[in-house]
């Protein structure tokens, strides 16, 4: 096991041992200026306002869903393609087996994500990125490693055609990028972190889509979690100054099969009625749609006690 791993679960269960008798709702997630640490940090908030429970967020320099599916974390957040390939274990989690513990809690709002470049810059769509400087490796995030590889197979490129530039994480790569080692920045729309680099660079632009069907269909051979909406401009979403085309995948709310039907029930109970309290914490929280809550996604299972509510909403069964 490598180390990082091992000190990840020895501090979730020296939190998880301390904190039993207290009930406190642990959510792991991304390291702060994230989108997953701003969504879980919102829910965590509501979860102390609207359930009578406690919550902890617990940013993590690596996403390790062995860490729920062993039951040291209550929940995490992950996109719906990296979700399920971890939960399989396949493709890049195949060396790490299934994760036969792990069951959904709630569909959120879609992560909007995009290849940033600085707003003076000259290039205006992903395929001026030929001969550019482009994080790689993510051997910590391998979501992201997935993302911009289908973002870059969309304008007809791969890693063969632009230069290399390593880096762990997100987080890392968006450092690279505010300090002029890469020319392009992956990252959600709104996040904190883009909104500092902004400033820092003198403002973004983000690169726009291609939505004809051979480049969906490049794009979703790499990432088939992955569609193509149009982003208005807004306050919040910096480089965006006109309807333009960008990558979405849902987010997920996961647990694991251990927890009480009750707790379940409970937040994902809050998360559907009080939308506005989540906007009020992170504007991405806007595309929520509470009826799209208990959205299926083959290859896991809800945990019964989101089906309890939902069925009392009439979210379940599902509709096509």
């Amino acid at each position: 096991m490598k180390r990082v791993t091992f000190l990840t679960f020895l501090f979730l269960a020296l939190v998880a041992l301390g904190t039993a008798n207290a009930q406190v709702i642990n959510i792991m997630t991304t390291p702060p200026g994230s989108s997953t640490h701003s969504s879980g940090s919102a829910i965590g908030k509501l979860i102390i306002e609207k359930t009578g429970m406690n919550a902890t967020v617990q940013p993590q320099a690596v996403r390790n869903f062995g860490v729920v599916d062993s039951g040291l974390a209550v929940f995490s957040l992950a996109t719906a393609g990296d979700l399920v390939l971890a939960t399989l274990g396949a493709e890049e989690y195949a060396d790490q087996g299934p994760r036969p513990h792990l069951r959904l809690a709630a569909t959120l709002m879609p992560m909007r994500t995009a290849l940033h470049v600085r707003k003076d810059s000259d290039m205006r769509s992903i395929p001026d990125l030929k001969g550019k400087r482009v994080g790689y490796g993510f051997k910590s995030q391998k979501a992201i490693a997935r993302s911009v590889t289908a973002m870059l197979a969309n304008g007809g490129l791969t890693y063969d055609d632009v230069k290399k530039v390593p880096a762990p994480n997100v987080a890392s790569s968006a450092r690279d990028f505010g300090t002029g080692k890469s020319d392009v920045l992956f990252f959600a729309l709104g996040s904190a972190r883009v909104m500092e680099v902004a400033a820092k660079v003198g403002g973004l632009r983000v690169l726009p889509l291609d939505n004809s069907p051979e480049a969906i269909a490049r794009l979703q051979e790499i990432n088939p979690a992955a569609y193509i909406e149009v982003v208005e401009p807004a306050p919040g979403l910096e480089g965006v100054f006109e309807p333009i085309k960008v990558a979405h995948m849902d987010t997920l709310l996961y647990t694991h099969d251990r927890v009480s039907d009750d707790v379940i029930y409970k937040v994902v109970k809050a998360i559907y009625e009080n939308k506005p309290d989540l906007v009020a914490s992170f504007a991405a929280f806007k595309p929520f749609e509470p009826e799209r809550i208990a959205t299926p996604l083959k290859g896991i299972d809800y945990h019964p006690g989101a089906i309890k509510f939902y069925k009392e909403v009439g979210l379940w069964p599902p509709k096509k």
